[in-house]
């Protein structure tokens, strides 16, 4: 009867075995829809939402969620181990000589110090089989440990790859990032052509994310370093940009916009599909309702921004945040990711010009940004008295 036991053992091996091989070295998405680590994430994070929700929304809440994807990963590891260590040990009590007998708790010790290949020789194998279990299984124990070695500087080298570009938003976009603050910043200083370039490195680096976040789903899970910023609200923002290029922006060709806006969509499209969420009921109208829409119109107005959308422009680009804004919502809804407004809010500041003396860094730049030509005036509170004042309160004393 003992060695019925066999047959879940060598399961549970293969079950484990070809987890940890699609998880860390299978550079694709798996389909299959029953997996030890799909199954292992959807109900600890479902458990770490439900704590998480006793926290007020804000930055506890957020630095608690933070710890959920490294701290997951750990206890990924742990699961592995320990189902490896107990499926030798139950073999290991199979193989045993009958002249030698032992209880299956001693052997499935000796399957952790043979595992972990710590050899302390206070319990050893007798049998052929079961000195050969432990051949294999310290081979195992190596290479399993070997592997998670160089797996997670793999998973934190995507994150910093993917975490550049989300904090470069901070100056063009505003923080949380939103279309209206980078298109109008990019018209204020005479620079909408350049928007082409930025939008291609964006559509590079969503492909990116989702060869990335497909093969490594964790990823998801990583907190960005601020709390107002994140994979999900940058890709949102991007996605709102194209949108209202490609409903129509003066002067800007809309091939670049839209190259980006259908890689965008791709990886909503199959990032939802790999968490199994659908679309959300949200119709967009809360992000962008008709008095936000107006004061879009009129910020773009106000930055040289020529709108040429035409009367059905507001319809127009509801229609199209339709395709795309449900799947935001859903995952956004899932990840506990608040998605971005198209319109800034005027309480939140960009983070670079927040410390000392942030205000007049941010009052300088702005202003040596914009001047074209020389400052030479020298009446009171105007040109170069003006800046002999500002000199004045930033030289020390």
């Amino acid at each position: 009867m003992k060695f019925l036991i066999v047959i879940p053992a060598l399961c549970l091996f293969g079950i484990i075995l070809q987890d940890a091989f699609e998880v860390m070295l299978l550079p694709r998405r798996v389909a299959r829809k029953i997996r030890l680590t799909k199954l292992y994430y959807r109900a600890s994070w479902k458990a770490w939402v439900r704590v998480a929700r006793f926290f007020v929304a804000g930055s506890r809440r957020e630095h608690f969620i933070s710890f959920f994807g490294p701290l997951s990963i750990l206890m990924l590891f742990g699961i592995w181990a320990g189902g490896l260590i107990l499926a030798f040990g139950m073999m290991d009590w199979v193989t045993q000589e009958t002249g030698h007998p032992s209880p299956l708790s001693e052997q499935i010790y000796m399957s952790g110090v043979t595992f972990f290949t710590l050899g302390y020789g206070d319990v050893v194998p007798h049998s052929g089989l079961a000195r050969l279990n432990s051949v294999i299984e310290a081979g195992t124990g190596l290479g399993f440990i070997a592997i998670v070695i160089g797996y997670v500087p793999v998973l934190y080298q995507l994150f910093s790859r993917r975490e550049g570009h989300v904090i470069q938003l901070d100056a063009r976009a505003g923080s949380p990032p939103t279309a209206t603050t980078l298109l109008c910043r990019h018209a204020e200083a005479g620079a909408l052509a350049k928007l082409d370039e930025m939008l291609r490195g964006w559509e590079v680096w969503a492909a990116e994310l989702l060869e990335s976040h497909l093969s490594y789903p964790m990823l998801a899970f990583y907190r960005s370093q601020h709390e107002d910023q994140s994979w999900l609200g940058a890709l949102t923002a991007v996605m709102d940009t194209c949108a209202i290029i490609l409903v129509g922006v003066e002067g800007l060709q809309p091939l670049q916009a839209r190259m980006t806006f259908m890689m965008a969509r791709l990886v909503v499209v199959d990032m939802a599909r790999g968490f199994g969420v659908s679309p959300s009921r949200y119709d967009g109208g809360d992000r962008l309702t008709h008095e936000a829409y107006t004061t879009m119109e009129a910020s773009f107005a106000a930055a040289g921004l020529e709108w040429a959308g035409g009367p059905d422009a507001e319809a127009t680009l509801a229609t199209l945040r339709a395709t795309y804004e449900p799947l935001l919502d859903g995952l956004a809804r899932y990840l506990m990711h608040p998605l971005p407004e198209f319109l800034p809010d005027a309480r939140s500041s960009d983070h670079w010009d927040r410390g000392h003396r942030g205000l007049i860094a941010r009052r300088l730049v702005e202003e040596l940004s914009i001047r074209t030509a020389p400052i030479t005036a020298t009446a009171p509170g105007t040109g170069e008295s003006r800046w002999r004042k500002v000199r004045q309160r930033l030289t020390p004393d």
